[in-house]
């Protein structure tokens, strides 16, 4: 491990890297239902960019529609035999998706992540790694810009309207927001789904995602598992990434989806009474979290 001090506007921030003695499998597991541009541009990023390169691609394929994305899947292992197609043939639900995919998995770490990514610095998939393999980490999350490069997520503060939130949404992705910590790497209670890593066996050990959890509140409930086991979330800006938003699934735009949403937060609120009585533990009390983490403080 070596420990680097930032060259931004502010001394004493710090990044750690980490050595590493070998080079473990990560499996990318990416959720697919038609929509090849946007896989086709998460996998080339990768391919192009990436200087980590023992790794593997579960593409859990989900009910796609049209022929042309078949005909990309078998283009695709044809020609990069690091990529397998694996078919789920149930009704969306993103939890029971991503624990069909990991069953194919053959990676000590498990990298999930959503089709509509695009890596952006070439160390990316060697940052995840570097915290996850830390003991007493349990998953390590990215910092998701949007197309504009303001930060989508940068970690996830819970307790926001009764669930939780993207903490440092729309800063500029170079703006030190809170004490610095859109530019360090530090510890919170969950982190996006979007781009996870986790070892297997922590996986294994909290029973993988609640698929009662079918579109909402996985993540979170996946992460704050892992905390109960005395492990540390990790949200690293380093691993920098751009994000689509959800394109493939859509938004939560009609009153059925917003019934499932409603109904899925109330699951959350009854299964993780204690955080949401109590406050995220990595949050400033003297901010007043209904307005927002990090933003408005309490009069």
């Amino acid at each position: 491990m070596k420990v680097e001090v930032s060259k931004g506007e502010f001394l004493g921030l710090y990044r750690t890297k980490f050595l590493r003695d070998y080079d473990p499998l990560i499996s990318i597991i990416i959720p697919n239902k038609d929509h090849i541009d946007d896989l086709k541009r998460c996998i080339d990023s990768i391919e192009e960019k990436s200087t980590y390169k023992n790794y593997e691609y579960i593409i859990v394929e989900n009910n796609s529609e049209e022929k042309e994305t078949f005909a990309y899947y078998q283009q695709l292992e044809a020609v990069n035999s690091k990529v397998h197609v694996v078919y789920y043939k149930g009704h969306f639900n993103y939890s029971a998706i991503n624990n069909f995919g990991v069953q194919y998995a053959k990676g000590e770490y498990f990298l999930l992540l959503n089709n509509d990514t695009e890596i952006i610095n070439e160390d990316c998939l060697e940052e995840l790694l570097g915290y996850c393999t830390r003991e007493d980490v349990g998953a390590v999350g990215a910092k998701l810009l949007y197309e504009d490069d303001t930060v989508q997520h940068c970690g996830v503060v819970v307790g926001y309207h009764g669930y939780a939130t993207a903490a440092f949404s729309l800063i500029d992705r170079n703006d030190f927001g809170y004490m610095g910590r859109p530019r360090v790497s530090w510890d919170v209670s969950a982190v996006t789904a979007a781009c996870l890593m986790t070892k297997r066996e922590i996986f294994d050990e909290v029973g993988g995602f609640d698929e009662d959890f079918k579109v909402a509140c996985n993540d979170v409930d996946l992460c704050l598992k892992i905390r109960s086991l005395n492990k540390w979330i990790v949200e690293d800006v380093f691993s920098v990434w751009y994000h689509y938003e959800s394109k493939s699934r859509g938004l939560e735009d009609t009153p059925e989806k917003q019934a499932r949403f409603q109904s899925e937060i109330a699951r959350f609120q009854k299964k993780w009474p204690e955080i949401l009585k109590n406050g995220d533990p990595f949050h400033n009390p003297n901010f007043d979290l209904d307005k927002g983490p990090f933003t408005y403080p309490k009069a």
